[in-house]
């Protein structure tokens, strides 16, 4: 049987952490690739990598390139070239520079895997899969942003703390924007099918939600140097896996969204089901008054940051 093939563009942090989660996981065979300017560096890295298996026990065929031939025909694309925050930076901070990184990169990827399903994990999230969506010229559904994969699981980590269970154990659900856009929904979380509500006060619940939201921030204070990249390499490559394995995993994710939620032709946190095609169903939820405010505040920031994006 055939491989799938998964190629990740951007050999930093994230990129080199996702070439690691995929070929461990065995997905495929894995091209990891950079630019020119650093040549060598998504070679070492993928050789390196290559060298581990023996130990860990993967089968994975592994490339390093500065050039996209060797990416041709690729399944699934992860997409985390861009540069990361420092420390005082917002996500929003991060646009135009990254606005323009990724423009060149989907345009690279569609001329090489045609029928890839496009992963996005460069920030501002929801501005950056609406640019790639729209520069490679690929259905929406085959272009998905990874954030509340990330965000559910960062809170998901912090709610298994506090009450001293499995993560294992917890199902949650955040919708909208990445970080201070995020909208939380507590009444959609369980642990073990009982409803956090009924497991923790209002305001626990509430000091979680905002460290959820601040979560990367918080990283990024720590590391001075970086952002995070152990949790979003691992979260993209769980989108991954539910496509290439044709899952069906129902995940939060940035999808477009039409007529659903009323958003009118953007990428925004929602539900969906994630298959080979992509994303193949958006699951909406009913709302409360004033979680839909919330979530439409998030869409119009989306809104107000790709004003200023020239596509």
């Amino acid at each position: 049987m055939k491989r799938a093939k998964i190629s990740v563009i951007g050999a930093g942090n994230v990129g080199a952490t996702a070439a690691h989660w995929a070929a461990a996981k065995e997905l495929g065979d894995v091209v990891l690739v950079d630019i020119p300017q650093i040549d060598g560096v998504p070679q070492g890295k993928a050789l390196d990598l290559a060298e581990a298996a023996p130990i860990e026990g993967y089968d994975a065929l592994l490339t390093g390139a500065t050039s996209y031939e060797p990416t041709a025909n690729s399944d699934v694309v992860i997409i985390t070239a861009g540069l990361a925050r420092k420390p005082g930076m917002s996500r929003d901070d991060l646009l135009i520079k990254n606005c323009e990184i990724v423009k060149s990169v989907a345009e690279q990827v569609a001329k090489a895997s045609p029928n890839a399903v496009l992963i996005v994990v460069s920030n501002p999230l929801d501005a950056m899969v609406y640019v790639a969506h729209k520069v490679s010229g690929f259905p929406a559904k085959r272009v998905v942003g990874m954030a509340g994969v990330l965000d559910t699981a960062r809170y998901r980590s912090f709610i298994a703390a506090e009450l001293g269970v499995s993560v294992e154990d917890i199902q949650a659900l955040l919708m909208g924007g990445h970080g201070d856009d995020m909208v939380p929904l507590p009444r959609y979380t369980s642990v073990g099918g009982i409803p956090l509500p009924e497991l923790m006060s209002a305001d626990k619940i509430d000091a979680i939600v905002k460290r959820t939201r601040s979560g990367g921030a918080e990283i990024v204070g720590l590391l001075k140097t970086g952002s995070a990249y152990y949790a979003p390499s691992a979260a993209a490559v769980q989108m991954a896996e539910a496509i290439i394995k044709d899952k069906k995993r129902v995940l939060p994710c940035a999808a477009y969204c039409d007529r659903e939620y009323g958003v009118g032709g953007y990428f925004v946190g929602v539900p969906v089901k994630l298959g080979t095609g992509g994303v193949e169903q958006i699951i909406e939820v009913k709302l409360t008054a004033a979680e839909k405010g919330l979530f439409d505040a998030s869409v119009q920031h989306v809104r107000d940051l790709l004003k200023v994006v020239k596509l």
